[in-house]
């Protein structure tokens, strides 16, 4: 320990808002970034092109499918829950993206895998907050002191940023974000409650919500009026279908391999299938007798409900549109269930399918990186050998741009198997060191 250590902590939690960043939550600060070689700052720059290929890519999957260019089971199991105006309004803003893309990175022994991507990303805040914050301390952090703030500005230069009563824990990091841009660009951002606000009185909206969530709006009347008559421009878009993680098993279908491979180019599929970890969407539908599901070797689920525990190396997933697919609510991690409730859990995912579709990932384990903390009890530094979360946020700008605005490290101790914000994770930004 060093007291210029200590220092670094102070100065860190010394410029932390009033308000704080996540409601009711707090996280361990560290003297430091979380450090990744140049060669890996390069290659996360590349990764933001090649997701934003694949969103495009899905999109129109999806559309295809729903013209009978494709399959008609593609769009079905996309839109499997949804209510009909929602289906509506999505083929009316066909070619409107998200444009915020954030993948999940587990760093793993041999590099990283790709376990979700999300387009509706808490954290933007926070991030942009502690890039400025570490980078002051002379730390070259990825995408510099101001990406979050610019690439932010970049893809929503006005407006107000409707955040729910359901992502309240965000709402804090969402404040700071627009007091900032209003410092750098005048008064042209607003945080609003999207419960009461009237989605009519405004042309820019940010949507921070997810879309299982509007039967609790008592506005959603005048988002859809809204939208119906083109007089809003919401982003990310009313498309509930992009935002499933059932996209992730869709590129790993056989029948689909030449569409993926045509739309992605040869080298951004094969790369891909580097990153994205094998996944199964969890269909009930009979399997003929002289088939076995691909990569699994079975013949019927029945047998994946009898896989010994060294052999459930799979997280179960719920796909989307449902309060539980945030925030790891959701997710279920083979090894750590007992056999009945291993067994439980693939016959209720088999049961929602027409409503509530899963997915079944295989499962990565993180790699195990150093990282020191401050221990407020003692005003001492120690270190953590845990396993890290890597976030990266990208912003689309345009179709040919999209820049990474900053990166987000969560390290949580080994005993944990799911990666994710908790009073006792670090929290601190990636740099180049």
């Amino acid at each position: 320990m060093t007291a210029t250590e200590i220092e670094r902590v102070h100065r860190v939690r010394e410029q932390l808002p009033e308000e704080g960043l996540f409601a009711g939550k707090d996280w361990l600060t560290s003297p430091e970034p979380f450090r990744v070689d140049p060669r890996f700052a390069e290659q996360l720059e590349k990764l933001g092109h090649w997701l934003w290929k694949l969103i495009r890519a899905s999109n129109l999957l999806y559309f295809q499918s729903k013209k009978g260019k494709q399959a008609a089971w593609i769009a079905d199991a996309l839109d499997a829950g949804k209510p009909k105006e929602l289906k509506e309004l999505a083929i009316k803003f066909r070619q409107e993206l998200p444009r915020v893309i954030r993948p999940d990175l587990i760093l793993t022994d041999k590099g990283f895998v790709i376990s979700e991507l999300d387009s509706v990303p808490g954290g933007i805040g926070l991030t942009a907050w502690l890039s400025r914050t570490y980078a002051q301390l002379g730390f070259d952090v990825i995408g510099g002191p101001a990406g979050m703030l610019d690439g932010f500005e970049a893809i929503f230069p006005e407006g107000a940023i409707a955040v729910s009563d359901e992502s309240e824990t965000y709402r804090p990091e969402m404040r700071w974000l627009r007091d900032e841009l209003v410092r750098r660009s005048g008064d042209k951002w607003g945080v609003v409650r999207a419960e009461d606000w009237d989605f009519g009185s405004a042309s820019n909206v940010y949507r921070f919500f997810e879309l299982f969530d509007l039967p609790n709006l008592p506005s959603s009347s005048s988002l859809f009026a809204a939208a119906r008559n083109g007089t809003l421009h919401l982003t990310p878009p009313l498309k509930p279908f992009i935002e499933e993680k059932m996209w992730f098993a869709l590129f790993w279908m056989r029948p689909l391999q030449e569409f993926w491979r045509r739309e992605l180019s040869e080298r951004h599929w094969l790369k891909l299938r580097e990153l994205i970890p094998q996944t199964w969407l969890l269909d009930p539908a009979p399997i003929p007798h002289h088939a076995v599901i691909p990569g699994l070797g079975i013949q019927n689920w029945e047998e994946l409900k009898r896989f010994s525990q060294k052999q459930r190396a799979f997280v179960l997933k719920v796909s989307g549109f449902s309060e539980k697919a945030w925030g790891s609510r959701g997710v279920y991690v083979g090894p750590d269930l007992p056999h009945q409730e291993w067994a439980h859990r693939i016959d209720a995912a088999l049961t929602s399918f027409h409503s509530n579709p899963f997915i079944l990932q295989r499962f990565a384990r993180g790699h195990l990186f150093r990282q020191t903390f401050w221990n407020e009890q003692t005003d001492s530094i120690e270190a953590l050998k845990g396993r890290v979360r890597l976030c990266p946020y990208y912003f689309v700008v345009s179709d040919h741009e999209v820049k990474l605005g900053g990166a987000l490290a969560t390290i949580v101790p080994p005993d944990k198997k799911l990666v994710h914000g908790m009073r006792d994770a670090i929290m601190v930004p990636a740099a180049v060191g």
